[in-house]
């Protein structure tokens, strides 16, 4: 494998706690070296990419995506939606399983692994909890965490059942493995198709109640401290509401390990962006208030919220273009996530790329347990982003590498423009400068 030298850029490595202008020398597929600027002596015969102006930092982790393979390549392929992952800055991402058949197996789960499959970036299998997702019985834990599983969830359909949550957990817990939770209690939003209040009022649709979530994680918590069992690890996904933040604020102080990730768009947006029945802005969980969109906030840069995921979720154009009610929910992310973290948490209101970083890269995979990514240290993974900071830039939906547009970003101005995305050292994504 060639040697790669980047040069001349200002390392960022929040996990090892680099702020820094750095020289740093990638060879078989590793961080070989690092050191200041010139200061390498055995780069002789690498490639250099001059990041001159640019920032270095660990490649970014999204362990919220959908890659619809097996079963629906027509919205979107793991090779299609690697490439736009990598546009993006992301050298790994961690897949969901609501695929066709759903991801229940080792052997669907090495099937999305193989090279076959023609991913640009890593992908890390995460399994359904249940067989089938239907919420009834657990699945074979340690069989799929050997196949390559990272987590487990059974995504958008949330487990109900007491019994079979308090089951998942410890079973997940005994094999090292967290749980993920879609926290929607979908006994409380059928036929709901946005958040409930005067927006959904005004269009005549039925909204989804804030508490369908809260409730939910609530009683997560509450099963999590009834096991006393240190090992459990309970991950709330895409939380959209102030008090299911609430929930997990208390619960982190009572010592639990409760985590939760934030999307960019329950950051930025609200339910008013659903405007003329927008379909691109048909999401679960669905936009809400302002006053919880403030909150997600208010979390995030007080260090509540443990990660920023995109749920990318590509759909093709045909099934957006339906009635509301009928559209199915989800927006594509992946390549406008940095962009939009570095224009709103960093340049407007005013968080250290570092830690804006750190929610991308080293936090997601310390969640995931992904040893040696999330960091640039010296024998980690070759796995990097370079990138301008101050370049601002518009996104275009029609140039995107997924196989799908929609997206509410369409349009938007972006600051943070990727340059180059190396996955285990080999160029993943080249812009021309």
């Amino acid at each position: 494998m060639t040697a790669l030298l980047i040069r001349g850029g200002h390392l960022i490595d929040p996990a090892a706690g680099v702020d820094a202008l750095k020289d740093i020398l990638l060879k078989d597929g590793r961080v070989a070296e690092i050191a200041g600027p010139g200061k390498l002596k055995s780069a002789n015969g690498a490639e250099v990419l001059d990041a001159t102006g640019l920032t270095v930092a660990p490649g970014l982790i999204d362990m919220h995506v959908h890659l619809r393979e097996p079963g629906q390549g027509y919205k979107e392929t793991i090779a299609s939606g690697t490439a736009a992952a990598a546009a993006g800055g992301f050298t790994a991402v961690a897949a969901m399983p609501n695929t066709v058949p759903v991801n229940d197996s080792p052997e669907t789960t090495r099937w999305m692994l193989a090279p076959e499959r023609g991913a640009v970036i890593r992908v890390f299998p995460i399994a359904a909890a249940t067989r089938g997702s239907k919420g009834e019985a657990i699945n074979d834990y340690a069989a799929l965490k050997s196949a390559g599983a990272v987590a487990v969830t059974d995504d958008g359909n949330p487990i109900l059942k007491d019994n079979v949550m308090r089951e998942t957990l410890i079973a997940a817990a005994r094999v090292g493995l967290c749980v993920i939770q879609h926290a929607e209690d979908t006994r409380l939003t059928q036929g709901a198709s946005m958040n409930a209040g005067a927006m959904a009022f005004k269009l005549g649709l039925r909204g989804m109640a804030t508490e369908a979530e809260s409730g939910l994680v609530e009683r997560d918590i509450r099963l999590v401290t009834e096991l006393r069992d240190t090992r459990v690890h309970l991950h709330v996904a895409h939380t959209s509401t102030a008090a299911a933040l609430a929930a997990v604020r208390q619960a982190r102080r009572s010592g639990l390990r409760v985590t939760c990730e934030v999307t960019p768009h329950h950051f930025l947006l609200t339910e008013e962006h659903v405007g003329l029945y927008n379909t691109n802005a048909k999401m679960n969980p669905p936009l809400r208030s302002a006053f919880d969109r403030d909150a997600m906030i208010e979390a995030i840069l007080d260090g509540v919220v443990d990660a920023i995921a995109t749920d990318h979720a590509p759909h093709a154009v045909h099934e957006k273009e339906v009635e509301f009610e009928n559209a199915p929910n989800g927006i594509t992310g992946l390549e406008t996530a940095l962009g939009l973290c570095v224009r709103w948490l960093h340049k407007e209101w005013k968080m250290p790329l570092g830690r804006v970083l750190s929610l991308l890269s080293a936090q997601p995979a310390a969640l995931l347990n992904l040893k040696g990514r999330g960091t640039l240290t010296v024998g980690s993974f070759a796995d990097v982003v370079v990138f301008d900071p101050k370049a601002e830039w518009v996104y275009n939906a029609r140039e995107t590498k997924s196989k799908s547009r929609n997206t509410p970003f369409d349009g938007w101005t972006m600051q943070g423009k990727v340059r180059w995305t190396i996955s285990e050292g080999r160029i993943a994504y080249s812009r021309p400068a």
